[in-house]
């Protein structure tokens, strides 16, 4: 079983959900709750001993069909790649779990959509080339359209549909990149490009850096990168709950394949091409940072706050890239885990105290008491902490791995600001918001019905890798290091990655 353990967080979902859709399990809701879980659990193991797996023995390359590569479709997991699939699996169970507690009832097959999802993310992960992280990313957007508006609505339509067409877009450009990456390099292998990219003839060179830099527009896209970011507030904040939390990683797929193509692909061994995107990133990243921050400050209500401190959280991440050394990009993968968890269970935070206010929901006017004031309050305050980056939880640090890993003068200059400031604005908005949704009460009477067991569940699930990734910080951020250097170090991995002698 262990050599098939790199497909199983992509089979396990895939089979599940398909089964989900048959009798017996299709005839109740609860069976179907019960195989949800139960899969997804799963799935959670599967990542975790695939995870232990590549720290202990190395790269796992998986060859689907006994076509070898570079001219097979292949799975690779590596340090990287597998802790990805680990937090997926994660937030797809946490996600299952408070969805339990009555938000699957609003329409149709939430549960097989839910695994789709997390098997399309978990693909996206672990390919090892370019082509099957086109064909992941639509198997994951298409499950994404259906959760996106699950439970119908106005506003969950009219989000849908910018959504849709925006992405069909990226679609398309992505395929356009496609053919001219493959035009010109005769490969989509990820291993086999970055061996051949230097070798390029002048005319070549153009080409593949045009459909570098298509792709760069594209995994912005999915990243919510300025300016191809104003899709995200109103999608994630009409969102059900446990649909905005699992969304929480969709962002970091992007950022996962700018790391992966521009690291591998266009990094320090592409020759004249080498880090051809830097100076696209760096002001991509301030801006995005920038646009985040100023859209925290004007948010009426904690969802869309939420939604825009994703986008904060994507700023930050793209000047890891943009710094392009192992130090930022170790820093970078921390913060990533950290950011993914916290936001997931601030929108479910959020919906519970929407719950319990009544009418005003969760926007930021005078409202009645909510049903549960300190556990909510908690709840909200661990959050938000975690999130604008204030010690002892994991944001303050991921931010200071960041900031550590600026080392020249301009690079502070630029990096330092941009962070700091960022969790400045955070704090200020979390506190507006936090001293108005808890303080500012028209009425102490409270009629609604207090959080179910499933979501206090899920949230302390989500809220508890805040302290945990502090207090296991040391084995944490070794093993972001390490993700770090294999990623940076390509040469040393092409023997493993291409078997045949094609390096």
């Amino acid at each position: 079983m262990s050599e098939h353990l790199t497909i199983l967080p992509i089979l396990l979902p895939l089979i599940g959900g398909l089964l989900l859709l048959l009798p017996p399990l299709a005839t109740t809701l609860e069976r179907q709750r019960l195989g949800a879980l139960v899969v997804a659990a799963l799935t959670l193991l599967s990542a975790v001993l695939l995870l232990q797996q590549s720290q202990t023995e190395g790269i796992q390359l998986y060859v689907l069909g006994n076509w070898q590569p570079p001219y097979g479709i292949v799975l690779v997991a590596d340090r990287l790649s597998t802790l990805l699939v680990m937090l997926t699996s994660l937030l797809g169970l946490a996600s299952l779990l408070y969805a339990c507690a009555g938000d699957d009832r609003t329409g149709a097959y939430f549960h097989p959509l839910v695994l789709l999802q997390v098997m399309g993310i978990n693909g996206a992960f672990l390919t090892g080339d370019i082509f099957n992280l086109f064909v992941f990313f639509e198997v994951l957007l298409i499950a994404s359209y259906a959760l996106l508006i699950h439970g119908g609505g106005k506003q969950k339509t009219q989000a849908g549909f910018h959504y849709v067409a925006l992405n069909l877009l990226g679609s398309s450009l992505f395929l356009f990149a496609l053919g001219i990456l493959y035009g010109t390099l005769g490969t989509l292998n990820i291993a086999d490009m970055s061996t051949k990219v230097a070798a390029l003839s002048e005319g070549e060179k153009v080409l593949a850096k045009a459909g570098g830099l298509l792709l760069l527009a594209v995994f912005g896209l999915k990243a919510a990168m300025l300016p191809l970011h104003f899709w995200l507030t109103r999608t994630y904040a009409s969102a059900s709950a446990p649909v905005a939390a699992l969304f929480a990683i969709m962002t970091k797929v992007g950022i996962y394949s700018i790391y992966r193509v521009h690291t591998v692909i266009f990094g320090a061994n592409a020759g004249d091409l080498a880090f051809m995107a830097q100076p696209w990133i760096w002001p991509l990243a301030l801006l995005t940072l920038l646009a985040g921050s100023i859209g925290a400050l004007a948010s009426p209500n904690l969802r869309e706050l939420t939604a825009n401190l994703v986008i904060v959280s994507v700023g930050t991440l793209l000047i890891s890239v943009a710094l392009m050394n192992q130090q930022a990009t170790a820093a970078g993968l921390y913060y990533l885990v950290h950011s993914t968890l916290v936001c997931a269970a601030l929108f479910m935070i959020a919906d519970l105290i929407s719950h319990q206010r009544g009418k005003a929901g969760d926007r930021f006017v005078m409202s009645r008491k909510v049903r549960q004031p300190f556990l909510l309050g908690i709840m909200f305050f661990v959050a938000a902490l975690t999130v604008a980056g204030i010690p002892p939880f994991s944001g303050f640090v991921g931010k200071v791995m960041l900031l550590q890993a600026a080392q020249s003068g301009t690079e502070m200059f630029w990096a330092w600001p941009g962070i700091l400031l960022s969790s400045l604005i955070a704090i200020i908005a979390l506190s507006r918001g936090g001293t108005t949704l808890f303080w500012r009460r028209s009425s102490d009477k409270s009629q609604s019905e207090p959080a179910s067991r499933w979501h206090i569940a899920a949230v302390a699930l989500l809220l508890l890798g805040a302290p945990l990734m502090v207090v296991l910080g040391g084995p944490i951020t070794d093993y972001t290091a390490a993700a770090a250097e294999q990623l940076h170090q390509v040469p040393e991995s092409l023997h493993l990655l291409l078997p045949g002698g094609e390096s």
